[in-house]
């Protein structure tokens, strides 16, 4: 049995399955993108429900293991070398799971920096924008009288989505062609609660951009996606 006792985070989470990957998150964009890696991959993990509203993620504990009290971020008993390794920052965790199951990422060396720089494309860009913009147009923002910022972060939107309608031309069913990657884990539930969640599809003009539709439902429609967007599922409080 793996001993985890040494991250403090486990005195607020205990773990049931201490040889699992634990997986401290909540279902947002960010959140999925492990769970959904986890479920695409069938390593074995423990999901642990961090609760913003209760502000779980400035707890000593969770600070603990994420100094920057955002979600998720994971501790595996079996890294590398044998030995727990705590890791947060979601591209960094999508990275080292592909890495340690040996799959989401294409085997020539040449796609996979392709595929990291298509990461890193929704890391600097589609989640900030559409975050910023979820702000603006469903939050507080909303009720702000200057709607300069909220058009603003529309219309870098559009051309971020304009950016992967044109990756996808052609009928590519993944952002690297026949390769379902790191990369689509990603952008896609950016994507999908850009449009869903803050419901902004009319504001960035979601109807013109029909290979990003075809592919958010294709996303959509894989089993380890669709479990993977409930997890860890949210309090019924």
């Amino acid at each position: 049995m793996s001993d985890l006792s040494e991250f403090p985070i486990t005195a607020k989470w205990p773990p049931r399955h201490a040889d699992r990957i634990q997986l401290y998150s909540l279902p947002t964009p960010n959140g999925v993108k492990v769970s959904i890696a986890l479920e695409e991959t069938a390593l074995p993990y423990e999901p642990h429900l961090v609760r913003f509203d209760r502000n779980d993620q400035l707890s000593a504990e969770f600070l603990s293991l994420n100094p920057n009290n955002k979600i998720p971020a994971i501790i595996d008993p079996a890294g590398p070398g044998g030995r727990p390794l705590a890791l947060w920052e979601s591209g960094a965790i999508l990275l080292y799971l592909a890495d340690k199951a040996g799959r989401l990422m294409p085997a020539d060396a040449a796609r996979r920096w392709e595929t990291v720089q298509w990461l890193m494309f929704q890391m600097g860009g589609v989640g900030p924008m559409f975050g910023q913009l979820g702000f603006f147009h469903k939050f507080a923002g909303k009720d702000y009288d200057d709607k300069r910022p909220r058009e603003r972060y529309a219309a870098e939107s559009r051309r971020l989505l304009q950016v992967l309608e044109q990756r996808l031309a052609g009928g590519r069913p993944w952002i690297m062609g026949d390769d379902y990657t790191v990369a689509d884990i990603a952008v896609w539930p950016w994507v999908n609660n850009l449009v869903g969640f803050y419901g902004a599809a009319d504001l960035v003009g979601y109807a013109d951009f029909a290979n990003v539709q075809r592919v958010v439902a294709a996303f959509l429609a894989r089993p380890a996606v669709h479990r993977g967007l409930n997890i860890p599922a949210r309090p019924a409080d």
